[in-house]
């Protein structure tokens, strides 16, 4: 009297990695997500190594996250491997703020973010 078993939520190629509370912006992050969408992994990790942007590292994290969830859970090939999506959602914002001249207040915005990236087998293909 087990409960069944839950689908998978990606395909049998596929593996998925979700990383949240990202301390930046979504249009930031976005721009990092760009940097990996399409390439295969191995160069991803490469160009994800060599930027300049701060959160770039925390990406990084979460591509390698992906691959280890791809070749331990899902037995895929870490040499076939493709990132198939990267995108980026908000999180919430702290408000936080700044008293400025004539009693007036200078209103700060903190925000969060998530990055969702799902990587795929792809069958000979360079």
């Amino acid at each position: 009297m087990s409960k069944d078993k839950n689908p998978r939520r990606v395909a049998d190629n596929e593996a998925m990695a979700k990383l949240r509370m990202l301390r930046t912006s979504p249009q930031k992050l976005n721009l990092v997500a760009e940097l990996i969408r399409g390439k295969k992994v191995d160069k991803a990790l490469t160009d994800l190594t060599f930027s300049k942007k701060r959160i770039a590292l925390d990406v990084k994290k979460c591509l390698q996250s992906a691959i280890a969830n791809a070749e331990n859970n899902h037995n895929l090939d870490v040499d076939e491997l493709v990132v198939a999506e990267a995108y980026v959602g908000k999180n919430l914002i702290m408000k936080r703020g700044r008293p400025r001249a004539r009693g007036r207040f200078g209103k700060i915005i903190k925000p969060f973010s998530e990055i969702t990236i799902k990587v795929r087998q792809v069958e000979g293909e360079a």
